[in-house]
């Protein structure tokens, strides 16, 4: 019992698209790869950017909302 030959495969396919039908099939590759795309969407969210790093500047109307109390940002 080596490997199959191609007819083997052949046959599988055939009797998996008798089974389920061609629009079936085609509905779950397609869900298959929006959630492909959803988890490199998320891994992507995950890492970090330049722009989220920054420090947030008050406007005068937050820091007086604020009762005029800020935290101070020391550069070093």
């Amino acid at each position: 019992m080596g490997s199959f030959s191609i007819w083997h495969w052949l046959v599988v396919l055939a009797i998996v698209l008798l089974l389920f039908g061609t629009g079936r099939i085609s509905n779950l590759m397609g869900d298959l790869a929006k959630g492909v795309k959803a988890f490199k969407k998320g891994l992507a969210e995950d890492e970090p950017t330049p722009d989220t790093e920054k420090p947030k500047v008050l406007s005068s109307e937050e820091i007086a909302a604020s009762g005029g109390k800020k935290d101070e940002v020391h550069h070093h």
